[in-house]
């Protein structure tokens, strides 16, 4: 194979490349969830959205589409609360611009909607978000770490680290958003997962490289934990969720992955992103540090 269509399969394995996932699960019956329980609302990206979990809703016209059944489904069917909407979308950024779909599915439409249509008010018990990895640029420095060496894998994942502290301050203004619709919301705020165990065979990623995508996804992590930070400091009632410990062997080069990636299908919308055991693992991170069942109802 010349070296020419290597880096071509490598760039096109490069641009389907998405973000991050976890721990065990929980699973009760969907019919149990009892009256009464904690209104729960989810929003965010394609880890809230499902991605992974399982087949994705994804009709022809559809904007915002999700996967079934992600961590939200089975923090639903603990019976601790009762879903009233997941509006995350696969895709969504914090920073929509001037791209229509964009507008349609960033978080900040998502959080528009619920509130004009009524849904996320004083009710609300607690919310779950995931948001940031796309607006900091993850699958940029995914796509430049498999296609172009270490050299440019450094420089990408450099440019990303650079503009984490903005995407920090939007994620602090979001988290001060819902806690002024729904002030009596416990707003849970899940982390991504280490995406590698660096080591080397990998055919796209070099151990140094996975270590570089590891650095910027601990950094990412930590901006995040900060915007929670910040507005708890103005009484936001947010919590961070980190989920780095949960994953730890089971990264998507690991002998038991959490982490989805089809080999045969580089440009799957499910690569880097929580498989069914991941997404129980997310929801088990809920349940247990967030502990819906002894939030005030």
């Amino acid at each position: 194979m010349s070296d020419r269509i290597l880096r071509r399969r490598r760039a096109a394995f490069a641009a389907g490349l998405a973000t991050l996932a976890l721990a065990t699960g929980l699973a009760v019956p969907a019919g149990a969830a009892p009256a009464g329980g904690l209104d729960y609302i989810a929003v965010g990206d394609s880890y809230t959205a499902g991605t992974g979990a399982g087949e994705a809703d994804k009709p022809d016209d559809a904007t915002c589409w999700q996967s079934t059944p992600g961590y939200v489904t089975d923090v639903d069917r603990t019976g601790r609360v009762s879903l009233v909407v997941n509006a995350a979308c696969h895709g969504a950024l914090l920073f929509s611009g001037d791209d229509p779909l964009q507008q349609q599915i960033s978080v900040q439409a998502q959080l528009t909607g619920l509130i004009g249509a009524g849904k996320l008010n004083p009710s609300t018990g607690i919310v779950t978000i995931t948001a940031g990895a796309n607006d900091a640029g993850v699958s940029q420095v995914l796509g430049a770490c498999a296609a172009y060496g270490i050299e440019v894998c450094a420089n990408a994942v450099s440019a990303s680290e650079g503009g984490m502290g903005q995407v920090g301050a939007v994620l602090a203004n979001v988290y001060g958003q819902i806690h002024t619709v729904a002030p009596s919301a416990k707003i849970a705020v899940l982390g991504y997962p280490r995406l590698f165990e660096p080591a080397d065979g990998n055919p796209y990623f070099s151990a140094d490289e996975q270590r570089l995508i590891n650095r910027a996804t601990d950094k990412l992590n930590a901006a995040i934990a900060t915007a929670v930070s910040s507005a708890n400091a103005y009484g936001a009632n947010a919590q961070f969720v980190d989920v780095t410990a949960r994953f730890a062997g089971h990264a998507v080069n690991s002998t038991a992955p959490w982490i989805a990636y089809n080999s045969g299908n580089p440009l799957a919308d499910s690569n880097f992103h929580p498989t069914p055991t991941g997404h129980r693992a997310y929801a088990t991170a809920v349940m247990n540090e967030v502990k819906p069942g002894t939030l005030a109802r």
